[in-house]
């Protein structure tokens, strides 16, 4: 299982967390965490609509957003890299950590989420 979590609760960005089990729970940053995740698949939405979803994703209860990174969105061609306008990967996590939520990052090679290789 990899699971990518990011913690902005106490500062304006973002910062990693050192995360372990401790056969009850996830313990990111020394304190147990019971994680309540819904999706946004910031691909499939356009940047501007990102604050608002990820607001509301955090007024509904949730703290933790996760997301399939889709490497062929990203490197269409092998060696071309894309990361401009809904394909901005570091933007849409830079907003989460702002919002003080965790991220759950789906990372290939198989993700599914009905994406066509």
């Amino acid at each position: 299982l990899l699971l990518l979590l990011i913690l902005s609760s106490t500062t304006p960005c973002c910062f990693g967390a050192n995360v372990s089990y401790d056969h009850r729970a996830l313990v990111v940053g020394g304190r147990r965490r019971l994680l309540i995740s819904g999706s946004i698949h910031y691909m499939r939405s356009t940047p501007q609509m990102w604050p608002d979803l990820i607001h509301k994703a955090k007024d509904g209860g949730l703290n933790t957003i996760q997301t399939f990174v889709f490497w062929n969105l990203h490197e269409p061609i092998r060696g071309q890299y894309d990361f401009e306008g809904r394909k901005d990967l570091v933007k849409f996590v830079k907003l989460i950590g702002e919002a003080g939520l965790f991220l759950h990052l789906r990372i290939g090679p198989y993700a599914c989420g009905e994406w066509n290789y």
